[in-house]
């Protein structure tokens, strides 16, 4: 039934974007940025602050590749995507683009020359940066070192290759306007929503999807499996969530990639903190945790049950083990491998990253 229902989908949505093909606006509205927008090199360093909360350089650059020149696979159910150049290289980068053309795609997921981008770009998320932004972002761009790389041919299963079916797929899942500020909350706390919901799009890993593969909204920030790694529930749940962590905590882990006796950051959040997250200052991490306190609790099946305190390390100290342990081959094989970074405690040794205490790993 479940392949069926994603067969009857997909038709629809076949049906939706051939319609949506004939009919859908092909102007490109010029687009100015705000009394507010700073220029020259304040606005360069602006766009560069940006760049880093958007996790830019994470999705467009390759493995051992020149930053930002693409060529990182996405491997989906359904074939695979690469990201494209954006450096700017006029002939295989985004030199050539007018500002109109970059904000676009950001917004709409809509290339220079008019096709569809497919959503492993997050616009579902982009589109809520404001213009001004989408500018900054830009403007650092360009002062990037051109690199000549030609983009890598995405190999996709019918129909998923023919692009103008997402037309009818970003009328269902693409926001329409950008962020609207709350009235009823506090700079702080928009500010947050902001940079969790657009800039920083969290929920494009820590929500599961549907069988349209769009996040789920009922879900949201539940935790999902992301490049076979867990991107846990940040709701306050406090079984499987980071409702026991403090706010101090959060902004650590966030700022670190460490937590203490909450574990250590590995795979794409590792990723993420060390590209991005470790580069925003202290006040918006601060709106960040503040934001991620309200988000409405959910519970999630992906989190393991922890023990913080385990009988086994009753007792134990870096260099001996706790009095309930037992030797077995496990015990030889964490004194052989393990210990010795980690500690009988498991406290760490020559870094607190090497805590075990609470890891969901």
């Amino acid at each position: 039934m479940t392949r069926r229902r994603l067969l009857l989908n997909v038709c629809v949505l076949t049906a939706v974007g051939v319609i949506c093909f004939f009919f859908w606006p092909h102007s490109l509205p010029p687009v100015q940025a705000t009394s507010a927008q700073p220029t020259g090199s304040a606005l360069a360093a602006k766009g560069e602050y940006l760049t880093r909360a958007a996790d830019c350089a994470a999705c467009h650059t390759a493995p051992g590749g020149e930053p930002f020149a693409g060529g990182r696979a996405f491997k989906l159910p359904f074939g695979t995507i690469y990201s494209t150049n954006i450096t700017p290289d006029p002939q295989t980068g985004i030199g050539g683009w007018s500002d109109a053309e970059f904000v676009r795609a950001v917004h709409r997921g809509v290339g220079r020359n008019g096709e569809d981008l497919y959503p492993a770009f997050p616009y579902t998320s982009y589109a809520l940066l404001s213009t001004d932004d989408v500018l900054a972002i830009r403007a650092y761009l360009s002062t990037l070192r051109p690199v000549s790389a030609r983009n890598v041919e995405n190999t996709l299963a019918f129909p998923f290759n023919q692009r103008y079916v997402l037309r009818a797929w970003k009328l269902l899942f693409v926001p329409s306007q950008p962020w609207d500020p709350s009235p009823t909350q506090d700079a702080t706390w928009n500010r947050g929503a902001y940079l969790a919901e657009a800039l920083a799009h969290c929920g494009e890993c820590h929500t599961p999807r549907n069988f349209m593969f769009a996040t789920k909204s009922s879900m949201k920030y539940a935790g999902a499996i992301v490049d076979g790694w867990k991107a846990y529930n940040i709701t306050s749940d406090r079984e499987t969530g980071i409702g026991t962590w403090s706010d101090d905590e959060i902004e650590r882990y966030l700022a670190t990639g460490h937590a203490p006796a909450h574990g250590t950051a590995a795979g794409g959040m590792a990723e993420a903190i060390d590209l991005s997250l470790r580069h925003l200052t202290s006040e918006d991490i601060a709106a960040l945790t503040r934001y991620l306190r309200t988000v409405p609790t959910r519970r999630s099946e992906l989190a393991a049950s922890i023990d913080y305190h385990p009988t086994t390390l009753s007792g134990a100290t870096a260099w001996t083990p706790g009095r309930d342990s037992k030797e077995s081959a496990g015990f030889e094989l964490f004194a052989s491998a393990c210990a010795s970074c980690h500690g009988w405690d498991g406290n760490g040794q020559q870094t607190d990253h090497a805590q075990l205490r609470g890891s969901q790993a």
